[in-house]
């Protein structure tokens, strides 16, 4: 496996806001990050976010309900376990970012940073949305990189993507109180209509566009679902200050 995006690749993410890197995390280092993950979801180690304070439709209603103690996210990742942030400040991912971003690249702890879960029963529904919604930087031009910890297809709540839409202006009115895009409006619909949902296995990454539009649903299976996704950005990129983005240093890479 290369350490550096090849050019059909780096044309797939100018293109769509989106690519795979199949294969791209060793099954031993994989197998080390979901051990922690599991260790740490199984003690409720904190920090972490329960569904139930999302409120996303499908997600139980109080932390008092019927799995209100359901973890969506296991938080800071950065500090949790140094195999969490060996891999997100690693020599591939880096190598890679840098094709996207430039040379300086900087982890942003304040965003992602994070093991991501869908837990059978009781994991809700994510609406179409673009994660530069509620980051404010200098400039909307952030990569998410998800790392796949055991395979992710629709059934689970895998991921969708809807290609282009990091390159596309949105008016107001096209999103709802949250800033999701609305699904009842027929030109929504039309852009819904496209989306691609990639199969990801073990060890897959996914490199986004922090404008791409995406979505998961709910995981209809019985087995747990990890991921491990961070958040990177130019160093000449920095947050605003007094923001929630400028909350937590980043960490160069």
């Amino acid at each position: 496996m290369q350490d550096r995006f090849r050019a059909q690749e780096l044309a797939r993410f100018e293109s769509d806001g989106f690519v795979v890197v199949r294969g791209m995390v060793d099954p031993s280092v994989r197998e080390r990050i979901l051990e922690v993950a599991r260790a740490h979801l199984a003690q409720e180690t904190a920090p972490v976010e329960y569904e139930a304070q999302l409120h996303y439709p499908g997600a139980p209603e109080s932390l008092d309900a019927p799995g209100g103690h359901t973890v969506r996210r296991l938080l800071q990742a950065c500090v949790r376990d140094p195999v969490f942030r060996e891999w997100g400040t690693s020599a591939p991912v880096a190598a890679r970012l840098r094709q996207l971003l430039g040379e300086q690249v900087r982890l942003a702890q304040a965003h992602h940073n994070c093991v991501m879960t869908k837990q059978p029963r009781y994991s809700s529904v994510t609406g179409w949305h673009q994660d530069i919604r509620y980051w404010t930087f200098q400039r909307p031009e952030l990569v998410s990189v998800w790392l796949a910890l055991g395979r992710e297809t629709p059934e689970n709540g895998g991921l969708s993507f809807i290609p282009g839409t990091h390159r596309m202006e949105f008016a107001r009115e096209r999103l709802d109180h949250a800033l999701f895009l609305r699904e009842d409006l027929p030109e929504n619909q039309a852009l819904i209509a496209r989306r691609q949902t990639p199969a990801l296995e073990a060890g897959d990454v996914v490199f986004f566009h922090c404008r791409t539009f995406h979505a998961a649903g709910a995981n209809r299976t019985a087995a747990a679902k990890f991921s491990l996704v961070f958040t990177y950005h130019a160093a000449d990129n920095a947050p605003l200050p007094g923001t929630r983005s400028d909350s937590l240093p980043a960490i160069a890479l």
